[in-house]
């Protein structure tokens, strides 16, 4: 599966970038899939990869470009429980800078970059996240109704901005929630206003998995729940994007 490293023009500088797709010609609906915060390396590189080998056009922007093109910090190539508390301690001033309007400003710009692409198909987009980049996910959803078809965020805070934030959402919506981020009653409460938004969705726990549970590069993996993942993200899309 071919990929493309990229520089996508923002109000704040270029965002550095990767992008996966199919090997044959042709157009491909697109996908903006945000990373976790750990960012761009090779699970996510795979995971790019496995969702373009399904028929998508996949980019992965470097949303903290502000502070550097990806990687960075340098990661161990397991971020067990030893070095976990390390790398936060260096990304949280990142994450904390990251405001709702540098949050809205960069998704406009990917998902401008995205659609101009000559190997992405006119028509809706999808927008997939992990972790925060789920959260980014979802209010990139938000602000653009019109142009996204289908959202999905694994192990996200998708609730961080309140109920409110989501009626403003069209998409068809998957979220897989970890085990020990939501209760049952936290997620009765996000799904009541999923209804009340009137959209078509599935919000979930996955059962015995913890904050992070896509990633295998790390202790929260869990290869059941990864598949699962699939399991919904992929027929979302078909429905969404490949109908059109």
């Amino acid at each position: 599966m071919p990929f493309k490293t990229l520089q996508i023009p923002t109000p704040d500088g270029q965002a550095d970038a990767l992008a996966a797709f199919p090997v044959h010609g042709g157009r491909n609906p697109g996908v903006l899939m945000y990373p976790d915060g750990f960012g761009i390396r090779p699970v996510l590189r795979e995971m790019a990869r496995e969702l373009a080998g399904h028929g998508y056009y996949v980019l992965v922007p470097n949303f903290f470009y502000r502070h550097g093109p990806t990687p960075l910090i340098e990661l161990p190539e397991h971020i067990g429980e030893e070095a976990r508390p390390v790398v936060l301690a260096q990304l949280m001033p990142l994450i904390e800078a990251h405001t709702s309007d540098r949050v809205l400003r960069d998704a406009d710009a990917f998902l401008r970059f995205l659609t101009a692409q000559p190997e992405v198909r006119p028509g809706p987009v999808a927008v997939t996240g992990y972790c925060i980049g789920g959260l980014l996910a979802t209010r990139t959803a938000t602000a653009h109704p019109r142009q996204v078809a289908a959202l999905a965020a694994f192990h996200a805070p998708v609730g961080a901005d309140g109920p409110d934030s989501l009626s403003e959402l069209t998409a068809e919506v998957h979220f897989g929630h970890a085990e020990s981020d939501l209760t049952p009653t936290a997620l009765g409460e996000l799904n009541k206003a999923l209804d009340a938004a009137g959209l078509a969705y599935t919000s979930e726990i996955y059962p015995g998995t913890v904050h992070g549970f896509t990633m295998s590069d790390t202790d929260a993996f869990n290869p059941g729940a990864l598949q699962r993942h699939w399991d919904f993200l992929l027929p979302l899309l078909s429905r969404t994007l490949k109908r059109n």
